[in-house]
């Protein structure tokens, strides 16, 4: 919202003067979901808090276009994809870095809390600015997590609920001076993880409790924040991540005897330094250190001795150098190059301690006039593995392995009346991933002659805001798009051992819509309400022969839905929120085995802010899943059914 405020001059043909009041003329400004030439989606902290929603996951299923894999439970692993391309294909970026995990390919978004996050953001294609990373440019779809500004207070908070659930959170901001504020964070969580669900034999039906789903993690974080004389920018960010979790794993008829547990460690130290270098130019440079450390442990008589552990280190030290040039307001360039090294040992790959240099250069360029933006990018990846030769796996690759790619860009959005918050856009990407370590040297499973695989992405959409009824201010877009994958990466029976193989292709197409209302009703009443649609088709195109060809891709429903809605009254705010997932299936054959049965899981929340002397009081309590509805988001791990949080926040 803008606020506009002016003086009004009267009785001119007197030649006198009166000064009158300050007259304030109100008017809502379009968000970046409808002026960006790539689809956006966002979500800030107060909806998030309303919603009751307190974790990353369940923020992010808000968003059209946005696939959540949930492994079930508060420990499970959580990914995220856009458009079905696959968690590989999405890129997040925390605080103006993009995270990477070498070993995996994919972001385990469990270890988030939204605790300190002020605004979560989807965009498809790359974020809407000009001054970012190669990283952001190279990926399909880039999800932001921004986290609050500091300044001076702090707050405590405490939440607890069904399953042992407990989560103490600390939260305290110093400023040191005019221009540098320190922001310190830290939470705990627990939780049993113990819940009920059904399991159905057949004609038997019986009433089973989800074990070995327990958890207990902690985490911090120290930001720095400073702001220089000359107009530069300085923000550090260390991390620290501690877990310890059990693996329930898939539900096995007669089998409740799974002793599985995993351990990771995350350590990051990052820095982002803006600076103007004039008045046309400005640089930014990012730093970033990263180590992880994970133990698997499984005991069952299958193993040798009994016992079965894997171990694994990871390191990757990055770095980023980012020159934007703007001569006039309506053009700008920028280029970026960002250089990684990556590494990893464990006790898994028989002896190939995988190592990955990669180079990426952005050069970018954005044209904006008053109704017509243009944006253009083009993305140079050159990549290097380099393993030991040691060990049996060095008999099938050599040393050194190469790759090379040119990934061009081009999104645009044209507004249609010059009256009129409507917007066209479009937009065209070709990106592509990086086999991960696991995809290649992974015990008897990897395949060290994989190639990248190829994604080439087309969208067009129209987005519109306005004030109908002179008081209901709408924001809705609409996008199409269509996407395919070649070279797909998938796991392919071959001989006595899965293999991974460059076996897939897919053809994918869809559509995404979203509507947002805010409606005040009377002094200290409003109703804000949003809900999003998708439509989309994933089809897999690889062998006419195949039974499977030109069928749905596993676990991609043709249709999505999510509707929320914020009551707010002088006296408490009522949230209520529900997400709907219809029919998929597990597997690439469609049969009654595979198939998974649509679902709806409702949310309600009631909160309260309480102004005192000395702070601020907050109180929320939750129920999710209200219906208590049983469902698999993957099969064979099912969800919790209805179960509830309370919580309470102190602000100083």
């Amino acid at each position: 919202m803008s606020v506009l405020s002016g003086w009004a001059q009267t009785d001119v043909d007197t030649l006198a003067h009166r000064l009158l009041d300050d007259v304030e003329v109100t008017a809502h400004a379009p968000s970046s979901d409808i002026t960006s030439p790539a689809p956006t989606r966002s979500i800030d902290r107060e909806r998030m808090q309303r919603l009751g929603l307190t974790a990353l996951p369940d923020a992010l299923r808000q968003l059209a276009g946005v696939t959540v894999r949930d492994y079930g439970g508060i420990g499970g692993l959580k990914t995220v994809s856009v458009r079905n391309l696959g968690a590989h294909h999405t890129a997040v970026s925390y605080d103006g870095l993009v995270v990477s995990n070498t070993q995996a390919g994919q972001i385990d978004l469990s270890h988030y809390q939204l605790d300190n996050v002020s605004r979560l953001s989807m965009a498809v294609g790359q974020a809407d600015a000009l001054l970012l990373s190669a990283r952001h440019y190279a990926s399909a779809g880039v999800v932001t997590i921004t986290t609050d500004e500091t300044g001076g207070g702090g707050s405590v908070s405490l939440r607890g609920g069904s399953f042992g659930y407990v989560s103490p959170s600390l939260r305290y901001r110093q400023r040191l001076g005019q221009t540098t504020a320190l922001c310190l964070d830290g939470s705990l969580l627990r939780a049993d993880g113990d819940y009920p669900f059904t399991l159905r034999n057949g004609s038997v039906v019986t009433r089973e409790r989800r074990l070995y789903s327990d958890m207990e993690a902690w985490q911090g974080e120290a930001n720095l924040r400073h702001a220089f004389a000359d107009g530069a920018r300085l923000h550090v960010k260390a991390q620290a991540y501690h877990s310890e979790r059990g693996l329930p794993g898939g539900v096995i008829l007669y089998n409740k005897d799974n002793r599985e547990r995993l351990w990771d460690e995350n350590y990051v130290v990052q820095a982002l330094y803006q600076r103007p270098l004039g008045k046309a130019l400005s640089m930014a440079a990012r730093l970033r250190y990263d180590h992880a450390w994970n133990r698997y442990e499984d005991i069952n008589v299958k193993y040798a001795g009994g016992r079965q552990v894997d171990l694994n280190h990871q390191t990757e030290r990055y770095a980023s150098v980012s020159v934007a040039w703007q001569p006039v307001r309506t053009f700008g360039v920028a280029l970026a190059e960002d250089v990684a090294y990556g590494t990893l040992r464990n006790n898994i790959y028989v002896g190939a301690d995988p190592e990955r240099w990669t180079s990426l250069t952005a050069l970018s360029a954005r044209y904006s006039a008053s109704r017509l933006t243009l944006d253009a990018h083009l993305v140079g990846t050159l990549s290097q593995d380099r393993i030991s030769r040691s060990g049996a796996v060095s008999q099938e690759m050599d040393s050194r392995r190469d790759h090379r790619r040119l990934s061009p860009a081009l999104s645009a959005s044209w507004k249609v009346l010059p009256g009129e918050t409507l917007y066209l856009r479009a937009m065209m990407k070709h990106t592509f991933r990086l086999p991960s370590f696991n995809d290649l040297y992974y015990r008897r499973f990897g395949t060290v002659s994989l190639r990248p695989e190829q994604a080439r992405m087309y969208g067009l959409g129209v987005t519109w805001s306005g004030t109908i009824y002179n008081k209901v201010f709408v924001e809705a877009t609409a996008d199409g798009y269509l996407s395919h994958v070649h070279d797909k990466i998938v796991a392919f029976p071959s001989a006595y051992v899965w293999r991974m193989m460059n076996f897939g292709r897919v053809a994918m197409s869809g559509l995404e819509t979203s509507v947002q209302a805010r409606w005040p009703l009377v002094t200290g009443w409003n109703v804000d309400v949003t809900g999003s649609y998708t439509l989309q088709r994933a089809v897999d195109k690889t062998d006419p022969q195949r039974s499977y060809y030109n069928q749905q891709l596993p676990y991609t429903p043709r249709h999505c839905a999510a509707v929320s809605a914020i009551v707010q009254t002088p006296w408490l705010s009522l949230g209520y929120s529900m997400q709907a997932c219809g029919e998929r299936y597990s597997a690439v054959l469609h049969n009654a085995d595979s198939r998974m049965k649509p679902y709806a899981e409702h949310n309600i929340t009631l909160s309260r802010d309480f102004r005192l002397r000395w702070g601020e009081l907050g109180l929320s309590a939750s129920v999710m899943n209200l219906a208590d509805t049983q469902f698999d988001i993957i099969q064979f791990y099912p969800m919790p059914g209805r179960h509830w949080q309370a919580g309470v926040t102190l602000k100083f």
